[in-house]
């Protein structure tokens, strides 16, 4: 059996040249740069939240109301918080919005709304909650 030749000048002998020296801290610092964005944007995104709310019933009052109960856990009971519930229609459609005012209490708290709606509401939600309490709300 006949050994295969490679044409010459076609293929290195020597191989690679060897990465510079700074080189390689500059890759493994951009490494690392990557991968403590990658990890702050995570912790931003699914750590634990200051302020959450679920949503735990509601009863359709009728074609132009909704009544919705909900749960606010939050980190700082200390703080009044702001909660937008909302209804929806059986389109899809936000029908209802209102703006709740959770007081400084328990870290955990049931409240319960009504809203009136602009169309014949099939759900109640919680759209959100926040400790930036719009002045108009503000009991102080």
């Amino acid at each position: 059996m006949a050994q295969r030749v490679l044409p010459e000048g076609r293929y290195s002998k020597q191989g690679r040249k060897p990465l510079a020296k700074w080189t390689r801290w500059a890759l493994l610092a951009v490494a690392v740069a990557v991968g403590a964005v990658i990890a702050f944007v995570g912790y931003r995104n699914l750590g634990t939240k200051p302020i959450e709310a679920k949503q735990t019933a509601f009863i359709l009052l009728g074609d132009d109301q909704v009544k919705v109960s909900f749960e606010v856990s939050r980190d700082q009971p200390e703080r009044a918080a702001v909660c937008i519930i909302r209804a929806r229609s059986k389109d899809g459609d936000e029908a209802g919005r209102r703006e709740v005012l959770v007081p400084p209490g328990n870290d955990v708290v049931v409240e319960t709304t009504v809203l009136r709606t602009s169309k014949p509401p099939v759900t109640g939600e919680v759209f959100g909650c926040s400790y930036q309490v719009p002045a108009y709300l503000s009991t102080s």
